[in-house]
């Protein structure tokens, strides 16, 4: 062997292409072909699964800033996109490392060959750390992640589908994100050695709207002791008032707020007008906030992650958060009735209201974590006491 032959560079099989022309070459890794989407940075540690099946990450291209991704391998319990029929909606995935075999006792899967069995295609080799900085001092970037065996590109064409890619601003995914029929959920959460449970009885009737729901959100909804039905993101307010419900929960879910809200912020504020206690989360929390009249806006990166500190004006704490979001809403636009209730300590930005006059209220993060911390479990439990006050208020008028 030569010299030459000692130092020579392992061909490309994958590009990332910027919306600005910039090429990133690494090596592929899960389907082939190409996508576009816009391009995030996720700074978790763990999670990888349910991160990569989280549906409000449609329209994206994830950027693990952590390095090793894949070394535990995946199952079929870290998954948590409810409607398995519907295409993930995430667009790539791009990684520091090359993907390890996995090690540990709960593998089922290589991550590789996971992403082929999801049409996921990914990148590896990239310097996710220059790609970030990137991301923060110019805001998330439109882009094209290719992969080709062969190392066989069309770059010009690539850049145009980049460049050309109108973005997510203005864009509606919910719907496709979205269950497309009414179903019960009774599963309960995860428990060592025991795996995932059933719920036998429940105290409330909760409708919760799928805008692109995760499990956990679920399955700690069923642990509160409600019993759930899970309605379409297209849902009218007829349909939730058919099903007589003690409260309202409007989850998670990828796009612009505005644009989903085109159809669903009629059923919220309906909702809202008739007393009934909501909960709202992430999407659900931007859509509420459009129902009551205030305003979202594109955010310059967005917050994604499982550290965020986010302060609590309610309890006087803070809490460290997951989250996932690029839109955010603007809380000088909130009406007086409405409070500010979370921020966020990294910019300021709003993480939560509540209404001063009814029983609902939303935070940005998500407090069913999965990954992430467990600190905002709590909300669930608040939901319910909403649901129980409600009910005393209307026993005493009957």
């Amino acid at each position: 062997m030569t010299t030459a032959d000692a130092w020579s560079e392992t061909p490309a099989t994958a590009l990332l292409v910027l919306s600005d022309g910039s090429i990133i070459e690494g090596q592929g890794l899960g389907a082939t072909g190409q996508a576009v989407g816009e391009i995030c940075f996720n700074t978790a540690m763990t999670g990888y699964q349910e991160i990569l099946t989280d549906p409000s990450y449609s329209g994206q291209i994830i950027t693990f800033t952590f390095p090793h991704i894949g070394n535990v391998g995946t199952n079929d319990d870290d998954l948590e996109t409810v409607n398995m029929a519907a295409d993930s909606g995430i667009r790539g995935v791009v990684l520091a490392a090359a993907i390890t075999d996995p090690a540990n006792y709960r593998a089922a899967k290589h991550l590789d060959a996971w992403l082929k069995s999801r049409n996921l295609i990914g990148i590896s080799g990239v310097d996710t750390r220059a790609l970030t900085a990137l991301i923060r001092e110019k805001g998330v970037p439109n882009g094209v992640i290719a992969h080709a065996p062969d190392g066989q590109f069309d770059v010009d064409s690539l850049k145009a589908a980049a460049a050309n890619w109108p973005g997510l601003v203005g864009m509606d995914l919910a719907k496709d994100a979205s269950t497309t029929q009414s179903h019960p959920w009774s599963q309960t959460t995860w428990k060592w050695n025991e795996g995932y449970g059933e719920a036998s009885d429940a105290s409330y009737k909760v409708v919760a709207i799928d805008y692109g729901i995760k499990r956990n959100i679920l399955r700690l909804l069923t642990d509160a002791g409600c019993q759930v039905t899970v309605l379409p993101a297209t849902a009218t307010a007829q349909d939730v008032l058919a099903h007589d419900p003690d409260g309202v929960f409007l989850s998670n879910g990828p796009g612009d707020p505005a644009a989903t809200g085109a159809y669903a912020v009629s059923t919220i504020r309906t909702v809202v007008e008739k007393g009934i206690p909501t909960f709202g989360i992430c999407l659900g929390h931007q859509m509420l906030a459009l129902a009551l009249g205030g305003k979202t806006v594109k955010m310059h990166q967005g917050h994604h992650g499982a550290n965020h500190p986010v302060f609590d004006h309610t309890t006087g704490k803070v809490e460290i958060t997951s989250m996932n979001h690029g839109f955010a809403v603007d809380a000088d636009s909130l009406p007086d009735n409405v409070a500010q209730t979370h921020v966020s300590l990294f910019d300021g930005s709003n993480c939560g209201l509540a209404m001063k006059d009814k029983p609902v209220f939303s935070v940005q993060y998500h407090p069913e974590a999965s990954p992430g911390p467990h600190d905002s479990n709590y909300l669930f439990k608040r939901f319910t006491g909403l649901m129980d006050t409600s009910r005393t208020l209307q026993d005493a008028a009957s």
